[in-house]
């Protein structure tokens, strides 16, 4: 039985990179996650490999960039003036940027001088291949 769209579901997870460094964990959070299946909360390859499980049922996946973030998008990579960068940012500091839409995105300082900063508004974990170790706990 496949879940489906609407279905509700609680899962334990912990996610690592390739060389084991663990980047997220619902104990980290002190709860498990909880999202509706069909509602676009998780990435793709993690939402498509519950909507396979069963109560109580454990599994480890391994998504590629395409299945996760996407691939790193050089197009997202842009230098701007260094005055429009808060004084006390560094590189490596996030920061919040206003799309011509409205829209609020994070931007990842990835080089800067006196002139200009090079940000990065590609997610920070785009071009990386992730690794989850699954439980689903509850479906409602």
């Amino acid at each position: 039985m496949s879940l489906k769209n609407g279905d509700k579901v609680t899962v334990e997870y912990e996610g690592t990179f390739d060389n084991g460094e663990v980047f997220d964990s619902s104990k980290k959070h002190g709860q498990p996650l909880q999202f509706e299946i069909g509602s676009k909360q998780v990435i793709p390859g993690f939402e498509n490999a519950i909507k396979e499980m069963k109560k109580g049922e454990e599994k480890t996946i391994k998504l590629e960039p395409k299945d996760a973030y996407g691939d790193h998008n050089p197009t997202l990579v842009q230098k701007i003036p260094r005055e429009q960068i808060p004084a006390e940012a560094k590189v490596g500091s996030m920061l919040g940027a206003t799309l011509p839409t409205g829209q609020q995105v994070p931007v990842q300082i990835s080089e800067m001088d006196e002139k200009e900063a090079t940000i990065d508004l590609n997610h920070p974990m785009a071009g990386k291949t992730l690794n989850f170790k699954l439980t689903l706990v509850e479906i409602n």
